[in-house]
C-alpha cells in the first residue's frame, strides 16, 4: 500500500471521530506485515482520562483481529501542523513494533515520516521487568 493510500485510510477513520470536547478529530490506519489495515479514531469522554486516542484504538482493533505484526502507522488530522502520537500511544505502539514507521499527514496533503524509535528513545520494555 502506498503512503498516500494509508494516509487516506487514516483520513477516512478521522471522519468517525467522537471529539465533542476538544473538537480535534484524529484518524489512524495501522498496516500489518500481510497488508491488512486496521483503523481507529479518537473517542473522547467527559471524564478526560477515559478518552481513547486514534492510535490506541487502531492497535486494539488489530489485536482483536489477531494481528500484532505492525509495519506502518498513518496518523491524520485537520489543520496545517503535524500532530504526533502522544507519549502513551508511543508506548503502546512500542509494545508491538519498536521500529514502526509512522506517517503523519495533514489536511494540505503534506506528510512526514519517522520511526517510532526516533520518537520514543529509551522506552520501557519487557526486558526491564526481569
Amino acid at each position: 500500500m502506498t503512503d498516500r493510500k494509508l494516509l487516506e485510510r487514516a483520513a477516512e477513520a478521522m471522519a468517525n471521530a467522537y471529539a465533542p470536547y476538544s473538537r480535534f478529530p484524529v484518524g489512524a490506519a495501522l498496516e500489518c506485515e500481510d497488508g491488512s489495515v486496521f483503523t481507529g479514531c479518537n473517542v473522547e469522554n467527559c471524564a478526560l482520562g477515559c478518552t481513547m486516542c486514534a492510535e490506541s484504538v487502531a492497535v486494539g482493533n488489530a489485536v482483536s483481529h489477531g494481528h500484532t505484526d505492525f509495519v506502518r502507522l498513518a496518523v491524520f488530522t485537520r489543520g496545517t501542523g503535524y500532530r504526533y502520537p502522544c507519549g502513551e500511544c508511543r508506548q503502546v505502539l512500542n509494545e508491538f513494533a519498536p521500529n514502526l514507521e509512522i506517517l503523519i499527514g495533514r489536511a494540505d496533503g503534506r506528510y512526514v515520516s519517522y520511526h517510532l524509535d526516533d520518537l520514543l528513545p529509551n522506552p520501557f520494555n519487557s526486558s526491564q521487568l526481569e
